[in-house]
């Protein structure tokens, strides 16, 4: 591969911003560049010094006046619910029972998910998201459809086939047995194959017996480095129902933990309706609350709690939850994140959102030496950010004057338009 030196202002973080003006968590350069070679970011710093390390036959290539940053990953979307997107609802358990459920039935047809596996990847990266971790469907050829486009195209994907033997229709049930065997077969033959990862996936508790719950540790107790991921509190009425369902556990979180299921490898969607002893037993396991505002929002489920959260030291993330989400777009979802914190008497930073839809995201899956940053030594999958990219955008750009303010016109009124480029491993997908 010829080596790539891609020239742009430069935005990469070293940790969790704790102020607006912690200038010490991010490195920005004015003139900056990142030399590519071989997948991998080579070098990164200003345009002078890394142009001063290139090889001769290196091909230039010039983004200014964008902003290269590192790919947004989303910890948490659903392969099987494009078409689900945008489905009227008056509530969660409305919305899985009317639609979700029966648009994933069509997943047991693996023509169907051959072609929604590169209708989905097309998405996510026109809207510059080249990591996520996913929920395929009930069936295990979803996932094998998932993870062969995703090494088709070299992306580093996680995802996971999802576990569900009550609740559900019939024909999107499994059993204990046929999840854990599904699942062991799905590991053996996608997980670390390309940049493929595998992760455990019980849906949620209501859709699992208390045997497919064992059948989920098991798996985590027999692949330590995997991740797990599931559903937590995201709506009253599921709470009310999980603990019907499992009235020996103290709360729903602890229903989790005993089946050995909330560790440091685990990622709770949504987490909007915790108790004090909830969020420590979370933050305690170093597991870690995902927040889907457009989601939430959409469904009427809830007002993430990221303060009261901070405050008991759990570990976030945040991601666009498709089809429960309304946008693909990371920028639209750092947009009704800072919406909900308003709300909630909390000002979350631009600087702090970006962390998180890059590095924080990166440390939440565990994958933050891989990708997340613009340091050297890490994946090359970077995008091209243009805070001009719409007429009203460069209207507002005229009177613009800091980082923090360009950050915030971009989650505010940008969205796939804004991604001027794409790279993948180095290669450019999107330009």
């Amino acid at each position: 591969m010829t080596a790539r030196l891609l020239r742009g202002r430069t935005l990469s973080f070293k940790a969790r911003p704790q102020a607006r003006d912690d200038h010490a968590s991010y490195v920005y350069e004015a003139d900056g560049a990142l030399l590519v070679e071989n997948g991998l970011i080579t070098a990164s710093g200003s345009y002078a010094e890394v142009a001063s390390k290139a090889p001769a036959a290196t091909e230039i290539i010039d983004h200014r006046p964008c902003l290269l940053m590192a790919g947004f990953i989303d910890p948490h979307i659903h392969f099987p619910q494009m078409q689900v997107t945008a489905s009227y609802a008056a509530n969660l358990l409305e919305w899985l029972n009317t639609y979700t459920f029966v648009e994933e039935q069509r997943f047991a047809d693996p023509a169907h998910c051959a072609r929604f596996a590169t209708l989905f990847f097309d998405e996510l990266l026109r809207h510059g998201t080249t990591t996520a971790a996913a929920y395929c469907s009930v069936h295990k050829g979803s996932t094998d459809a998932y993870f062969a486009e995703a090494q088709r195209r070299n992306l580093l994907m996680v995802g996971g086939k999802v576990m569900m033997d009550r609740n559900a229709p019939e024909a999107l049930t499994d059993t204990a047995q046929s999840s854990y065997d599904d699942s062991k077969a799905v590991i053996a033959d996608w997980h670390g194959k390309g940049r493929n990862h595998v992760a455990i996936t019980p849906r949620f508790a209501i859709t699992s017996t208390p045997a497919q719950l064992e059948a989920a540790g098991a798996l985590a107790r027999e692949h330590p480095d995997l991740l797990i991921q599931t559903h937590l509190s995201e709506n009253d009425a599921e709470i009310a129902y999980t603990l019907e369902l499992y009235p020996e556990a103290k709360d729903y979180t602890d229903v989790y933990a005993g089946y050995g299921l909330l560790t440091d490898k685990m990622l709770l969607g949504h987490a909007i309706h915790l108790s004090d002893r909830e969020m420590d037993a979370i933050a305690d396991a170093g597991s870690v609350a995902v927040h889907c505002p457009t989601s939430n929002l959409f469904l009427g489920s809830g007002l993430f709690d990221l303060k009261r959260l901070k405050q008991h030291g759990v570990r976030t993330a945040i991601a666009t939850d498709i089809g429960g989400g309304s946008s693909y777009s990371l920028l639209r979802t750092l947009d009704e994140a800072y919406k909900i914190q308003q709300l909630r008497g909390h000002r979350l930073p631009p600087i702090e959102n970006y962390w998180q839809a890059t590095r924080g995201n990166a440390e939440a899956l565990g994958l933050v030496e891989r990708i997340g940053t613009l340091e050297p030594g890490t994946d090359a999958d970077i995008i091209a950010l243009d805070a001009r990219a719409t007429p009203a955008m460069q209207i507002r750009m005229e009177t613009v004057q800091t980082l923090e303010e360009e950050l915030f016109l971009m989650q505010t009124m940008g969205d796939d338009r804004s991604v001027r480029a794409v790279y993948v491993a180095g290669d450019a997908v999107k330009r």
